[in-house]
């Protein structure tokens, strides 16, 4: 392997811990269907000397049989598509993760798929990326899913991006057409926050401009990709400024010790230092920061650590210690942000979910979507809901006072993942933007509390023999099902049903005409009444 040295056969310790020193940089790879981001991993590994004698030996056999890449050529791609769909398909549909080093650096390839239904899985290959590679193929130029993933890359705050047009083989290595191209993408990405953009012309097939530099394309006098993703500066991307200690857990052993353990998610603790704890706002100082190693003078991001306090004050799981800061963190129980859905069920505001911020969980709804982002365009569109895959601009209250920060201040402190309540499945993955523009002080809507239950506000009449006591079982099973009904007994007026419509209620009333709906419960069982009020929409 290319990084191994001297050391490896005389001093294996030493060896490692050179290793283990080495700066961590994580990239991704992404781009359209096809663009051949599976082919430029393999390359990297292949030119790299990092693929073992037997992987190489198994992708060669397997191209011979495949025969996609032409006659003595090998699939390099096949080192990284390894899901028997995608091999079937020739596509990436899930996130594959790839390591390799060099003698300066550490790297984890996060290969993203390159279709719109994937989205989700792009975003969360990204969310702990320092770097994102852009493949364009040169025979196409930008496209629809070049802009999304441009778009996506800087919403989730990577700072370096290097656009790879690749293919270039196909163009005859035409300086005009990587010109051209290079022109176009820096039109389109005005409107977003990318600074740090670098043009790569390549072919990842033949390994033009991959590891070696190209024969074929002497106007290039730049790096490859391999000595650009071993120069790109990236230790100053983090906040060392502001200093952020999410505790995820209370250490107690014995009666003499309590420390507080967590990752810090930004900014540098020192020993001594005077830090409060939010959100109570009692403060304390840093007697000790403690490893596994020994004790360390200061602990930065993204180190875990346990800190130890000079003081007894109460400090639990999901709270944030601060230290020094340039810009203080919020505390409030609303704030405004970016939400990528990630389920086939459609977030509707007011529903209740889990909310974990940070070392936080806590309950809460999105109260309202401002509008929906078209990932393709970058326009703006009403929505009340957010599908599968689509990014919206949101209000989410959550019901105790959280503390946070803008996602381009503190990733570790400005983001959060949305936990359906029943299934314990992560629905979707947001950014904080900021404060709630306001108090929201206006009365709850009718259209509130119906999303807040799922359900159609409307008046049920049931008929029968012994209506009444159905009646009640209903309107037990629709609250156990997260509905709220209740039951009026007697001949009720239209005023009183429109009332109850209004607190975005199902009213279930017996033997009445003015009702929405009418069910005969000597001829209906329970199940099939509450099937009749999903295909009538009025529970979902």
């Amino acid at each position: 392997m290319s990084h191994q040295s001297d050391l490896i056969s005389t001093d294996i310790n030493a060896y490692l811990a050179q290793h283990e020193r080495k700066e961590l940089l994580r990239f991704l790879t992404c781009g359209n269907v096809d663009d051949g981001k599976s082919t430029l991993i393999g390359r990297l590994l292949h030119d790299s000397k990092m693929i073992y004698e037997d992987q190489l030996a198994a992708v060669q056999a397997d191209s011979v049989k495949s025969g996609t890449t032409g006659a003595g050529k090998i699939d390099l791609a096949l080192l990284v598509d390894g899901l028997q769909a995608e091999r079937e398909q020739g596509i990436t549909i899930d996130v594959a993760y790839r390591y390799f080093s060099t003698s300066t650096r550490k790297f984890i390839i996060a290969d993203t798929p390159g279709h719109e239904q994937y989205t989700r899985n792009m975003a969360t290959g990204a969310s702990s990326c320092d770097l994102a590679v852009i493949l364009i193929d040169a025979r196409y130029g930008v496209q629809t899913q070049t802009k999304r993933h441009s778009f996506i890359a800087s919403l989730l705050g990577i700072k370096h991006i290097i656009v790879a047009i690749n293919k270039m083989d196909l163009v005859s290595y035409s300086e005009t057409t990587f010109k051209q191209i290079q022109s176009n993408y820096l039109q389109f990405v005005k409107s977003l926050d990318l600074h740090d953009i670098r043009f790569i012309p390549l072919s990842a097939l033949d390994g033009d401009n991959v590891v070696n530099p190209s024969e074929n394309m002497h106007w290039y006098k730049s790096e490859t990709l391999m000595e650009l993703l071993n120069s790109i500066e990236i230790a100053s991307d983090r906040n060392f400024t502001d200093a952020r200690f999410p505790v995820q857990y209370v250490n107690r052993p014995n009666l003499d010790f309590r420390g507080f353990c967590g990752t810090v998610a930004s900014g540098i603790f020192h020993q001594g230092d005077t830090i409060t704890a939010l959100p109570s706002g009692k403060s304390s100082k840093i007697k000790t920061i403690v490893t596994y190693d020994g004790d360390l003078q200061q602990a930065f991001a993204p180190m875990a650590v346990t800190l130890v306090l000079e003081d007894e004050i109460d400090i639990s799981r999901g709270d944030t210690l601060i230290g020094v800061q340039k810009t203080p963190p919020s505390i409030a129980d609303k704030f405004k942000a970016t939400i990528v859905w990630m389920t086939e069920q459609a977030m509707a505001p007011g529903r209740q979910y889990t909310l974990k911020l940070a070392t936080r969980s806590v309950s809460g709804s999105i109260s309202n979507i401002h509008h929906r982002i078209d990932v393709n365009t970058l326009e703006h569109h009403d929505a009340n809901e957010l599908k599968l895959n689509e990014i919206g601009s949101c209000t989410v209250s959550v019901n105790a006072p959280v503390v946070f920060d803008t996602y381009r201040l503190s990733k570790g402190t400005g983001s959060f993942i949305i936990i359906d309540r029943l299934t314990n499945v992560t629905v979707g993955a947001g950014m904080i933007t900021g404060h709630s523009d306001s108090l929201n002080l206006s009365a709850v809507t009718t259209e509130e509390r119906a999303a807040r239950f799922r359900q159609t506000p409307s008046a049920i009449s049931l008929t029968g023999a012994n209506a009444i006591n159905f009646a009640y079982l209903l309107e037990r099973r629709l609250f156990d099902n997260g509905h709220a009904a209740t039951v009026i007994e007697t001949e009720a007026a239209a005023n009183a049903l429109q009332a109850v419509k209004n607190a975005g209620l199902i009213c279930l009333c017996v033997n009445t005409s003015l009702a929405d709906r009418q069910f005969d419960s000597d001829q209906l069982s329970l199940d099939e009444i509450v099937s009749a009020l999903k295909a009538h929409n009025i529970i979902y």
